[in-house]
C-alpha cells in the first residue's frame, strides 16, 4: 500500500518536472500514457542555484533529527551535493505566566512554556528543475507540526552594462 502511494506521489513529481522543462503535458492513466504537446512562446533556460538553504522549525527534537536523516537519504539517492545538515545545541525558550484566577489571587500564577528547536540542512550547485522537482519532494513528506523555510541562491548573468567597460574618448 505504502510503495504504490509512494510511485504515485513521484510519477506526479515527474509529470511536473517534465511538463516545466519541455511544455508537454504528461496524462497518466491505468491504462495508457501520451503526451499533450502545450505551445510556449518561447523556452525558460533553467535556473542554477549556488545553495539552497532550509530551516526547519518545530517542537520535538527527535522528529527534526528523523526528517533530516530521510532529507539525507533523499538526497544522496538523487545525487545532490549536501553540505550541511546540523541543529544549535539549545532550543528557544519561550515563557508566558498568567493568572490563575482572573480577577483575585494576583499572588497565584501559571507559568507555560514552549521550546522550539532548529535544524538547518545547505544543498549545493543544483538546476532549477532539480531543486523545484526536490523541495516538493521534501514538502510532500514534512511531518506534523514542523516548518520549513526555503533561501535560494540564485546565479545571474552579469548585466551588459557591467560586462562592457565604458568607452573613455
Amino acid at each position: 500500500m505504502l510503495c504504490s502511494k509512494a510511485g504515485s506521489l513521484f510519477r506526479s513529481i515527474i509529470n511536473d518536472a517534465i511538463h516545466r522543462e519541455t511544455g508537454y503535458l504528461g496524462i497518466s492513466t491505468k491504462s495508457f500514457s501520451s503526451l499533450v504537446e502545450v505551445k510556449n512562446a518561447k523556452p525558460n533556460p533553467d535556473k542554477l542555484y549556488k545553495k539552497i538553504e532550509i530551516e526547519l522549525k518545530g517542537n520535538d527534537p527527535a522528529v527534526l533529527k528523523s526528517y533530516g536523516q530521510f532529507t539525507e537519504t533523499a538526497a544522496n539517492h538523487l545525487e545532490i551535493n549536501m553540505i550541511r545538515n546540523t541543529t544549535p545545541r539549545k532550543a528557544v525558550h519561550e515563557r508566558l505566566t498568567v493568572l490563575k484566577s482572573v480577577h483575585v489571587h494576583k499572588k497565584h500564577r501559571v507559568q507555560y512554556e514552549s521550546r522550539t528547536y532548529f535544524r538547518f540542512m545547505d544543498f549545493a550547485k543544483l538546476t532549477g528543475s532539480t531543486a523545484d522537482t526536490f523541495l516538493e519532494y521534501l514538502q510532500r513528506n514534512l511531518p506534523e507540526g514542523v516548518a520549513m523555510k526555503v533561501t535560494k541562491v540564485e546565479l545571474q548573468k552579469l548585466p551588459e552594462s557591467i560586462l562592457v567597460p565604458p568607452n573613455t574618448a
